[in-house]
């Protein structure tokens, strides 16, 4: 009899052999990347680590409890979560186990768990091993539903997916891994300052990557040593890339006999003792290192020593350096900060690890908080009913008394409606709205009334539930609160960062010492006066104030810029290599520069395009630019004033920290364009000049702070076809100069401007075209003047007198025919350097 055959040929799938190999690959890269080598930013621990901590709280192993075998939470761990094999799970074990390799343990070892010349730590059927008492602060909260679990490999138990982290562990302890395609590589941090730096940023949610910086200035290793300079730690803070230097602490010791020895007592991160001693034995046996008589390790209980002697004629300096060159005794940390964002992984700077570390706790204490607020209005709610029955004792146990069971019972009692004074006052106390004084009780309150022991119905035990429920409404107030006001929830996360920070902080360990490097640029460049000037067609250059000097008026100038054809010089400011430049543009964002990187030209250069220094995009150009000290952006408003007539006004540090990229500052009407961007300091009056010589004052506060994506309000009615052409900050005693196209110019007093409220038509500054306008003081002042054919003049302001502002006004600048004056800029007197009036 012939066997049927079996088809299988409907288990097949067909698929090429190429697109299997690249989707199985990109499925293996992502489990090794998300499931085993990368921390997750929120918590600082790989998926090992996390489940080793949790396996051991739930088997109780807490730090006040007795030690277990390393080898049963192994096995709990790789039955349960970690479907890998046993050494790696207890090699992950013995690291949490380190003094060496942790800056606070998040395990407390019994046993040999290695050394930091590499020895191996036993096996683990000898060790033992419980949680430390900071691990409990990563595992606090954890039953309060804080945090979402997940199904294990075979989906019998759950996980959490993160821990609850009550300190920032990826700075604190670090991590390192390597994944498919990236890698990550933190190093430890002092605890104190990481929680300093968390504070700061709670109490100052628009903190800068400076402040912080301030805070925070390198990593602290557990084996101490010196971190040389703090330009490596800074790059890495501030682009998530880094390499910072560390080495060994030297001390030069002299005995009795004037033999010199160098002690060796504390080595750079992750160096292995031994073969560091191995390594300087053989440089001198090869005699790659000479002056070196005698080497010993000297480490015991009392902490680490290694004595390396000098022969007599050694110079210590040189010999040492030789060991920093070529031994583990200087050795670099390769910072690579990635860390797993929303199951992603991404490159973080350290501002985005303590900015996820605040909102982490934001929603951890939130979730708390709700679940704390449920079980407390549970327990309110059974309390409530208790005191029910208590106020209707007699008739509460004889409804009880006559009904055949619990379940009738219990039916009766949630079917009644139960009365009297104590329960409308109770019901009034509780805000409740029922109407008359009926209460009906819930399922809930009825079973807890028939649990109700006989000796809770003594006086003692009764005051006591009344006393339970006006304690547990006060919670209930304050964790409602909490859920409702941000500043209150932001305490509490402060309270515990400084309760933890008070348990456990220690003394920083490593050393920072000043390094050549830590020069940036900016300090080596000195702070000297700049004339920047800005073209139609966008050619920037700077230029030194004292190409300049101070002519009298009327004078014929210097040539400031060269323009080609059709182009012409449309902004000049007065500024210093380090001031912060604020480059406005026509699609209304904002890009930040430093004086010393415009870069600079002569009197007869053209300049350099602004795209090479801006990131512009298509039909983006540049429209104004304000100059700033960066000791200013912290106290000072900037108030913008576009060409229509509108202003708004904004925090300057709300551009403190632009991206290279650039960033919204002003949402712009269609067809208008910013005119003016100027500092105010909150009791300043705002002057506008318009082309048409129309001229409105009013007190800044008329404009209020606004965000960077806001539009602003009107602050003049302009006439058709007019535009603003100047924007003052003034105090009523200062004096105004306006300068028309024409090259002629007169002082006022501020007060001339009559004060009224924004949106006014503003009264008559000059019969003539204005070219702009300037605050002056004649005794301290120059006034630069720019025309479109790129000629600038220089002259003290206390050579133009003052008029009425209806007043024609003086010859300032003799203009070549077709020309005009577009731009007026106040500078410091140079009264040392001025130049005969040649008109």
């Amino acid at each position: 009899m012939t066997q049927p055959t079996t088809s299988f040929a409907k288990n097949i799938i067909l698929r090429n052999v190429e697109d299997e190999m690249n989707q199985s690959y990109i499925d293996y890269a992502m489990s090794v990347i998300v499931g085993r080598a990368l921390p997750d930013a929120r918590d600082g621990l790989k998926p090992v680590h996390r489940r080793i901590l949790y396996a051991m709280n739930e088997l109780g192993n807490d730090w006040n409890k007795p030690y277990k075998k390393s080898a049963r939470i192994v096995g709990d761990v790789i039955g349960k979560y970690h479907p890998h094999g046993d050494t790696a799970v207890y090699d992950a074990m013995v690291r949490m186990a380190q003094d060496f390799s942790m800056s606070h343990m998040l395990i407390d070892g019994q046993g040999n768990f290695g050394s930091v010349d590499g020895d191996s730590p036993a096996a683990m059927r000898y060790t033992e091993v419980r949680l430390s008492r900071i691990a409990g602060e990563l595992l606090t909260d954890l039953d309060k539903e804080t945090v979402a679990f997940g199904p294990n490999y075979d989906e019998k138990e759950m996980e959490p997916l993160v821990l609850p982290a009550a300190f920032p562990n990826l700075l604190v302890n670090g991590s390192e891994g390597i994944a498919v395609g990236m890698a990550t590589k933190i190093p430890p941090h002092n605890l104190g300052e990481v929680i300093d730096a968390c504070l700061y940023l709670i109490d100052h949610e628009d903190a800068s990557a400076e402040d912080i910086l301030s805070i925070i200035k390198g990593p602290d290793f557990p084996t101490r040593g010196l971190i040389i300079g703090h330009s490596g730690a800074r790059q890495a803070y501030l682009t998530g890339n880094g390499r910072i230097t560390m080495r060994a602490r030297a001390e030069v010791e002299t005995d009795k006999k004037g033999r010199v020895t160098l002690a060796i007592t504390e080595i750079p991160y992750q160096a292995n003792k031994a073969k560091l001693i191995e390594t300087i034995a053989n440089l001198v046996k090869e005699k790659k290192i000479e002056g070196i008589s005698d080497l010993r390790d000297e480490s015991d209980k009392s902490g680490m020593r290694i004595a390396i002697e000098l022969r007599k004629e050694a110079i210590p300096d040189v010999v040492l350096n030789n060991l920093y060159k070529q031994t583990a005794l200087q050795s670099n940390f390769s910072v690579n900060t990635v860390a797993l964002v929303n199951g992603a992984p991404k490159t973080l700077t350290l501002m985005d690890i303590l900015q996820i570390f605040v909102e982490y706790r934001v929603e951890i204490v939130t979730k708390r908080t709700q679940y704390l607020l449920r079980k407390a209005n549970e327990r309110a709610h059974v309390l409530e009913g208790l005191m029910v029955a208590i106020d209707n004792l007699d008739d509460m146990i004889a409804l009880i008394r006559t009904a055949a069971n619990p379940a009738e019972a219990r039916e009766q009692m949630m079917a009644r409606e139960w009365r009297g004074a104590a329960i409308s006052a109770l019901l009034a106390r509780v805000g409740r709205t029922m109407t008359a004084t009926a209460y009906h009780l819930s399922e809930v309150q009825a079973q807890a009334i028939l649990d109700l022991r006989l000796h809770r119905l003594t006086g003692l035990e009764r005051d006591k539930i009344e006393g339970d429920f006006e304690s547990i409404l006060v919670n209930i107030a304050e964790l409602g609160s909490i859920l409702t006001d941000r500043g209150k929830l932001m305490g509490v996360i402060s309270e515990e960062l400084q309760d933890i920070r008070k348990k456990y902080v220690v003394p920083r360990r490593s050393e920072i010492v000043i390094d050549a490097d830590d020069f940036v640029a900016e300090d080596l460049i000195p702070d000297d006066p700049l004339v920047i000037t800005m073209s139609h067609a966008g050619y920037i250059k700077a230029q030194d104030l004292g190409e300049f000097k101070s002519q009298g008026r009327g004078g014929r100038g210097k040539q400031a810029a060269a323009c080609k054809d059709g182009d012409f010089v449309e902004h000049l400011f007065t500024t210093s290599k380090h001031a912060v430049l604020l480059f406005f543009t026509s699609t209304g964002k904002a890009h930040v520069r430093k004086g010393y990187q415009i870069p600079e030209g002569g009197r007869a250069a053209r300049g350099r395009p602004i795209p090479n220094i801006l990131p512009l995009e298509t039909d983006e150009r540049v429209t104004t630019v304000l100059a700033m000290h960066p000791s200013e952006m912290d106290q000072n408003s900037i108030i913008m004033v576009t060409e229509q007539g509108t202003a708004k006004r904004v925090a300057a540090n709300t551009f403190a920290n632009v991206r290279s990229v650039g960033t919204r500052a002003i949402t712009l009407r269609e067809g208008d364009q910013l005119k003016a961007v100027l500092p105010t300091k909150g009791d300043s009056h705002i002057l506008l000049f318009t082309h048409n010589g129309k001229a409105i004052r009013f007190h800044e506060d008329d404009v209020r702070e606004m965000g960077k994506t806001a539009a602003g309000v009107r602050c003049i009615r302009l006439a058709v076809g007019d535009l603003v052409v100047a924007c003052l900050v003034a105090r009523a005693s200062d004096k105004i100069l306006t300068v028309s196209e024409d090259g002629f110019g007169k002082v006022t007093g501020t007060e001339d401007y009559r004060l009224t409220a924004r949106g006014a038509q503003g009264v008559v500054a000059s019969k003539k075209p204005l070219a702009g306008a300037v605050v002056v003081d004649g005794a301290e002042d120059d006034v630069l003047l720019l025309s479109g054919n790129g000629v600038m003049v220089r002259m003290p302001a206390d050579s133009i007198r003052e008029t009425g502002r209806t007043a024609k006004g003086v010859r300032l600048m003799r203009l070549d025919n077709g020309d005009r004056v577009i731009c007026a800029e106040q500078v410091p007197s140079e009264k040392d350097n001025t130049e005969p009036w040649n008109p």
